[in-house]
């Protein structure tokens, strides 16, 4: 008896302990992903040891809710387990005498959400490649929970798992106690189904989802040919400030064709922004080395009506993440069907030339410093925005859906 008591108070230490690493874990969760103001927490020490980092990960969800959500809940399930045998006596917790063996109930738990946090460390090592202090100590004290709960002279944790289950399983005979169940898991379901489906809590796998189809296109079935992307006389004019060798602008690419696609009375202007010293003198320093030659092998392209044909070649066919190529370049050129040696001639004209640096100055006017930038009239946004709300802004300003 003696040592049940002193097990429970260890467990509740622990699981207290627990439940406050939670409320800051979904502090932290809450700043990285809703909070744009806030500082980066105390557990942001490099690169590596990152929990903002972790928390604004599509893994730091589980059907749209914040893994420290989950933890919470496990936490308090735990305490309210080890209250079991007085909280039964009250009418609102009768249901807790189901649990007959509270502490077979807390071991199960505790190395269950232990293995699973091994999963979740491994996640977070391999796949995400940087870790989460706080939630590494809780990982631990998942392992210490279900250790103190466990009884190693009588089973173990198979006796533990075991017993558990017959507990359950004599519970749900009781037509009471299984009506009960199955309303909690409908609602449980519904409750899952919708935080799934609406990622309320988890905007960054929102976020993700708007770029999906984009990022993990391996052909741009969008593609067209010829200098117009759009209705030439439309009266909705999106231009696109873009960047050959920006690795994100290939996506906000592929969406400009596939807007062009759905959308009627918009046409998209292709401007060159590149972010390369050669034509770009705001920079200091080099950045995306090639982008200007790149820049006006495109415009000389449009001299031979293949402007997109080229601009979709570059994009598809040149890792933006690889050292600049001029060979690669000039293959992705040839096979447009371009003519070569105009093309060539063309690119290195003064025309070309000026016609860069105007466009380079045009934006700087703008504001625009960074790829890929949009413009509709005077409304400019800087950066990405997913597919739906990049159809939204233009079907706003005037656009009409196909």
């Amino acid at each position: 008896m003696e040592n049940t008591r002193m097990k429970k108070i260890v467990i509740a230490i622990l699981a207290l302990i627990g439940f406050a690493a939670t409320i800051e874990l979904a502090k932290v969760y809450y700043d990285a992903n809703f909070n744009p103001y806030a500082l980066p927490s105390a557990c942001v020490v490099n690169d590596f040891i990152d929990c903002d980092g972790v928390a604004k990960t599509n893994e730091s969800q589980f059907f749209g809710i914040p893994l420290a959500y989950w933890g919470m809940f496990l936490y308090t399930f735990i305490l309210l387990l080890l209250g079991a045998d007085k909280l039964k006596k009250f009418r609102l917790f009768k249901f807790m005498e189901v649990f007959k063996n509270p502490l077979d109930y807390i071991a199960s738990l505790g190395i269950i959400s232990f293995t699973i946090s091994m999963i979740l460390l491994c996640v977070s090592l391999f796949e995400i490649q940087k870790l989460c202090i706080f939630c590494a100590f809780t990982y631990l004290l998942n392992l210490l929970i279900g250790l103190v709960a466990l009884d190693f002279k009588n089973g173990g944790i198979v006796k533990a798992i075991t017993q558990s289950a017959k507990d359950f399983i004599d519970a749900l005979k009781k037509p009471v106690y299984l009506i009960a169940f199955i309303i909690v898991m409908l609602l449980a379901g519904t409750g899952l189904t919708y935080t799934t489906i609406t990622m309320k809590f988890a905007p960054q796998v929102k976020h993700s989802k708007m770029f999906d189809e984009f990022v993990k296109a391996k052909t741009n079935k969008y593609a067209i040919s010829g200098n117009v992307l759009g209705d030439e006389n439309a009266e909705v004019i999106l231009y696109a400030y873009t960047d050959f060798r920006c690795p994100i602008c290939k996506v906000h690419d592929m969406m400009l064709y596939k807007l062009a696609k759905e959308v009627k009375n918009v046409k998209i202007i292709h401007k060159n922004l590149p972010l390369d010293t050669e034509c770009n003198k705001y920079l200091t320093q080099p950045f995306h080395d090639g982008s200007c030659k790149m820049a006006a092998y495109g415009l000389a392209a449009k001299k031979q009506g293949k402007f997109w044909d080229l601009d979709n070649a570059f994009f598809q066919k040149i890792p933006a993440n690889e050292p600049f190529d001029e060979a690669k370049m000039l293959e992705a050129a040839k096979s447009v069907g371009l003519d070569m040696e105009q093309l060539k001639k063309d690119a290195e004209s003064a025309e070309i030339k000026a016609e860069i640096l105007k466009e380079v100055d045009e934006a700087n006017g703008f504001g625009i410093n960074g790829t890929p930038s949009s413009k509709i009239g005077s409304e400019i946004f800087i950066g990405i925005k997913g597919y739906p709300d990049l159809k939204k802004w233009v079907l706003e300003k005037g656009g009409q859906k196909r």
